[in-house]
């Protein structure tokens, strides 16, 4: 069996915001990658299969005080290193060259540049295979102040725009190359180009790097890790990362692995049945099935802060969870469906921007009396390369492409204090829109959509009749990957029909408002 990871790129990171796509646009070329803070490296020099190196963008600048530098021994590992924007400005102070800052005192020529830039393409290189020939002009991403004036010896410009006379500098000898631009986001148009030369020309990789390879490789590495006698619990919650996991285990370990699914009360119409019959009926998985929904409806009973809410369905879940486990005998492992995306966020590096936005379900948590250690076959992973794994093992795509639904459920898509009523009424109108989503085929192009139950009434009239009932908001979003996000363009007669739906056939409700936030400044979820 081939070993998927035999190969892979590491990617150091400075705290760019979209470090991320990074890795996405490395593993879609067919090669393995991993994110490593810049200060929190562990063995990620010395992993086996090592073929290069990509050192990111970043919020900081070369000329502050302790300034964040990868290592000096990349440069005598032998391998290609690819330094984009911050990273190719410290390649160039490291190795000898000169950076000059346009938004810092260190200014000597000019300013940066922000936006779209369109990039001359001077000489011709192996990183612009496919792309724009010498004299031509490359549309690129520009996001810096500071940039390189002077480039280390042995290096020669390959492109050069108003205010980075080198937005792009290369010494092929060494397999050294520097982007001042960000080739990551989707605003480089050939952007994936250029990382796919970088991965497959420059560094060689084979590009055999599968969801097929990666299953053969997890089931192999779980039976590994829970040995001949090991028993797993998993705490299923009918979400794409948990039935995928699941399903992976099983696959693994069989009749050893006992999920168990706990109803909070706060899933969406019908899922709850869905959940059973698909698990216990379909993949005879053993499961236990637990309807705590009037355990977390009283217990969220006045409470209106999100994060209160988060806390106290997470700390009851898991309350709720060990009593079943105890129950059903125990277990030596806890499966969690941790994504490499909540991974990252938890080890953001020293001084970068990340900060809590709002509290985590994975990735740490795991109470002591638990006394169980973690499966995590998903931690390696991007949500759609969760869906991809899905398909390959065999998952209904009901279930595969089902939109993300965060952990504690409906109680954050209903500001204010819950209440079994609402919670009713929330469904009903959730139903409704996912309905006619469905009807007009747009199911799968949406990333996410949901209605949110606000906490204001409004005076209306029904028939000859005063109503004083609830606000619905609709929210739809089109993203890649969830880190930013449009909101989706329906047609206003599609809106117009869903309004009149659930205005008709939900009692309590008597507005309907659609949400045309984009993330950032908003998030996906209200709260």
């Amino acid at each position: 069996m081939a070993d998927p990871h035999a190969e892979r790129i590491l990617i150091i990171d400075f705290g760019s915001q979209v470090t991320q796509l990074i890795a996405r646009r490395i593993r879609e070329a067919g090669v393995f990658c991993e994110i490593k803070p810049y200060d929190k490296l562990g063995d990620g020099l010395t992993a086996p299969g090592l073929k290069a190196i990509i050192t990111s963008g970043g919020p900081g600048s070369v000329f502050e005080e302790g300034a964040a530098l990868p290592p000096a021994e990349i440069y005598e590992m032998g391998v290609p290193i690819l330094g984009i924007c911050y990273g190719q400005q410290a390649m160039a102070q490291q190795l000898g060259g000169k950076v000059v800052g346009g938004r810092s005192d260190h200014s000597e020529d000019g300013g940066g540049e922000f936006g779209r830039v369109n990039m001359t393409v001077s000489e011709a290189a192996m990183l612009f295979t496919g792309m724009a020939a010498p004299g031509e002009t490359e549309e690129v991403w520009m996001s810096h102040g500071d940039h390189v004036s002077e480039m280390p010896d042995g290096f020669r410009s390959i492109a050069n725009s108003d205010n980075a006379p080198f937005a792009a500098f290369v010494n092929e000898e060494r397999g050294f190359y520097g982007v001042q631009f960000h080739p990551e986001v989707m605003h480089t148009p050939n952007g994936a180009q250029l990382l796919t030369n970088f991965a497959r020309r420059i560094a060689g990789c084979s590009g055999s790097w599968t969801m097929a390879a990666y299953r053969d490789e997890k089931i192999a590495a779980i039976r590994e890790q829970v040995g001949p006698e090991g028993r797993v619990i998993c705490g299923l919650s009918g979400g794409v990362d948990s039935s995928v996991a699941a399903v992976l285990i099983h696959e693994a370990i069989g009749e050893r692995l006992t999920c168990v699914f706990v109803d909070t009360g706060m899933m969406r119409s019908g899922e709850a049945d869905e959940v059973v019959t698909l698990f216990r009926d379909h993949y005879n998985i053993p499961l236990v099935a637990r309807d705590a929904s009037d355990l977390f409806i009283n217990a969220l009973a006045g409470i209106s802060d999100p994060e209160t809410k988060r806390k106290t369905i997470g700390k009851l879940f898991i309350d709720v969870f060990d009593e079943e486990a105890t129950n059903a005998g125990g277990a030596d492992f806890l499966a969690q469906g941790t994504l490499y995306p909540d991974v990252i966020e938890s080890v953001s590096p020293r001084g970068g921007p990340s900060q809590t936005i709002k509290s985590h379900h994975n990735v740490g948590g795991l109470p002591e009396r638990m006394k169980m250690t973690l499966v995590e076959p998903l931690r390696e992973l991007f949500k759609d390369e969760v869906r991809a794994l899905g398909r390959e093992l065999g998952l209904p795509e009901s279930f595969v492409g089902r939109h993300p639904f965060p952990g504690p459920g409906l109680a954050i898509r209903l500001p204010g204090d819950i209440t079994r009523e609402k919670l009713d009424i929330l469904r009903a109108a959730d139903r409704i829109y996912l309905d006619e989503i469905r009807k007009a085929g747009l199911y799968d192009t949406i990333w996410q959509a949901f209605a949110v139950l606000l906490p204001v009434k409004t005076v209306g009239v029904m028939g000859d009749a005063r109503t004083y009932e609830h606000v619905c908001a609709l929210r739809a979003v089109t993203s890649t990957d969830g880190m930013t996000a449009d909101y989706y363009p329906f047609p206003h007669d599609f809106l117009g029909k869903t309004a009149n739906r659930i205005v008709n056939e939900v009692k309590g409700i008597n507005r309907v408002v659609y949400d045309i936030t984009s993330k950032p400044p908003g998030t996906i979820e209200w709260e």
